[in-house]
């Protein structure tokens, strides 16, 4: 019975983790990166529909990518949408593509995307622990009903931080990384 809450943890745990890179992931590094744009919606036929559904989203060099729209009369609202969204990139509209150039980042942008990074990675900590503390209280009702030893459930309290431990260290690690990566382009 405890055992499942560990598990549990780890799986709520786990989805944390997810969220946070795909979160990392759309940071701009200075390279091309197609999963920047998995969040930009376009309205297409007046549905807002994502854009990596419409579109064959390719990366042609470090620093351009192209975005081939299945069906080009498309290819305004597609343009529409990214100068709408928060990326802050300009496209350039060929009639049967649009080109993206990321031009390189100056260093107090960089220096942004850092904390922007940094909050990311606080959040999912914050995540993290309210998921411990979520399973800590389930299981102190069940000991208070069912009268758990004092010993399991010191050693339930070891466990659960223990895989606290791993994922609050899995979220430093790819916050190592981000940086990293934000600085080094």
């Amino acid at each position: 019975m405890l055992n499942q809450n560990i598990e549990l943890a780890k799986s709520k745990m786990e989805q944390t983790i997810v969220f946070v890179s795909n979160e990392l992931n759309k940071i701009r590094t200075g390279r091309a990166n197609p999963d920047m744009f998995n969040k930009i919606s376009v309205n297409y036929y007046d549905n807002e529909t994502p854009l990596n559904q419409i579109a064959n989203i390719a990366v042609l060099d470090a620093i351009t990518i192209s975005i081939q729209p299945f069906d080009k009369t498309a290819i305004d609202d597609i343009e529409k949408a990214i100068l709408e969204s928060d990326l802050g990139i300009n496209p350039s509209n060929n009639g049967n593509s649009i080109m993206i150039t990321f031009p390189p980042l100056s260093v107090e942008r960089r220096q942004e995307l850092v904390k922007v990074a940094s909050k990311i990675i606080e959040d999912g900590r914050i995540s993290i622990r309210n998921i411990r503390r979520e399973i800590i209280q389930a299981v102190k009702k069940i000991e208070d009903e069912q009268k758990i030893p004092e010993d399991v459930m010191k050693d339930f309290h070891d466990d659960i931080q223990t895989v606290t431990d791993q994922f609050i260290g899995k979220l430093n690690t790819a916050h190592k990384d981000k940086e990293v990566e934000i600085l080094d382009n």
